[in-house]
């Protein structure tokens, strides 16, 4: 009953406004990813469902109207109901990532659960149960955070259970994004450095091995293989040479909004994990560099509410939240011009996704709130 009360207490209006800049960049990184995933999805959509090329968009835009109004809600919300949401939204993170071990693969993949057309992935929902759990944790033991006891080992051991949960999808670029994510709230929160030292140490060995293995397991395997040699004779690197060859198509302005050639079942999800891809062939490199500033100038807003939140926890919200988008941002960024290997991350805003957009969309909101909060205390 006290938490029925306490939520329905959050719910209303906060007398100061939210930060405008932030909810500005949002709209445009919303409005220009619908416009390009519309232009990166009919081909493909045309040829897998009857002629229909609206397939994709049409949905796409159902879901951010849905994540519109969850990120409208969330601004009004106060931030602090998360403090006593923590524990119960890492449980049903937990139930779901379980639960999705059960269900029908797709494309050598457990990572959706489907109920009745309904499509949800649980990996979405981990990363946020992840910053609200460890917001929450910080905040309460921020004086004890240099003890590996309190600063350490729970925040280990959370990390861990979600990283062993993603990997048997297996979702190996979620569980990178879960533990960069995490490393960057205990840096901020106040884990002792030395521990950062032996968790690079370890971090570089494991690499070492890696590398020189013969017994990598076939999934990591041939992405290593594809990312060292995407020209190679084989089937490994189809996918990030035709995302090279569609980037190195778009010059510097690019062949136009809707005239990439690659999308014509060329690119594998073009739409999805390789859409920055079809940006860059009918944007060129003008229109690349503007999306990597949006996104630039985003995170650095989002920097300044969480340097002007009004509390602890507000703060490492909000530098939890804005990490993963920046994180997020990067690691496709880097996959598509294979700095890095294959991962299947999808683009903030841009990549096809229900779950994703809408989880997202909400997420903006609670930075909302939480710069609402800080314009009410500067009053």
């Amino acid at each position: 009953m006290n938490l029925l009360q306490s939520i329905k207490r959050s719910i209303k209006i906060k007398r100061g406004g939210v930060d405008l800049t932030f909810l500005v960049l949002v709209l445009i990184l919303l409005a220009f990813g619908l416009v390009m995933m519309f232009s990166a999805s009919y081909a493909m959509a045309f040829y897998r469902f009857d002629g229909d090329s609206y397939h994709f968009i049409s949905r796409q835009v159902i879901f951010a109207v849905v994540g519109l109004v969850a990120m409208w809600v969330a601004s009004m919300v106060d931030y602090h109901i998360f403090h006593r949401l923590a524990w119960p939204i890492m449980g049903v993170c937990l139930v779901l990532l379980v639960l999705v071990l059960f269900m029908g693969g797709f494309n050598n993949a457990a990572r959706w659960i489907i109920i009745g057309g309904f499509t949800l992935q649980p990996s979405e929902v981990a990363k946020f149960a992840l910053v609200v759990l460890f917001a929450h944790m910080m905040s309460i033991n921020f004086n004890k955070m240099k003890d590996w006891r309190y600063g350490l080992a729970p925040y280990l051991g959370v990390m861990g259970v979600l990283a062993v949960l993603l990997i048997l999808e297996p979702h190996l670029s979620c569980t990178v994004l879960i533990c960069l994510i995490g490393a960057t709230m205990m840096f901020v929160g106040g884990t002792d450095l030395k521990w950062f030292a032996v968790g690079i140490g370890v971090v570089a060995v494991l690499l070492v091995v890696v590398a020189n293995s013969e017994t990598l397991i076939s999934y990591g395997g041939e992405r290593i293989e594809a990312w060292l040699d995407p020209f190679a004779d084989n089937n490994t690197g189809y996918q990030t040479r035709q995302s090279l060859y569609a980037i190195a198509s778009g010059g510097l302005l690019g062949t136009g909004v809707g005239n990439s050639r690659q999308k014509y079942l060329f690119l594998p999800e073009p739409h999805n994990d390789f859409i920055f891809s079809v940006c860059c062939e009918e944007l060129g490199f003008v229109g690349a560099v503007i999306i990597i500033l949006l996104f630039a100038l985003l995170i650095w807003r989002g920097f300044v509410i969480a340097a002007r939140a009004r509390d602890r926890f507000g703060t490492l919200m909000a530098v939890g939240l804005v990490a993963q988008v920046g994180y997020q941002a990067v690691l496709n960024i880097a996959v598509v011009t294979n700095t890095v290997p294959n991962t299947g991350i999808s683009l903030p805003f841009f990549s096809y996704g229900g779950t994703a957009l809408m989880m997202l969309l909400g997420q903006m909101g609670v930075l909302l709130s939480i710069s609402r909060q800080a314009v009410v205390e500067k009053e």
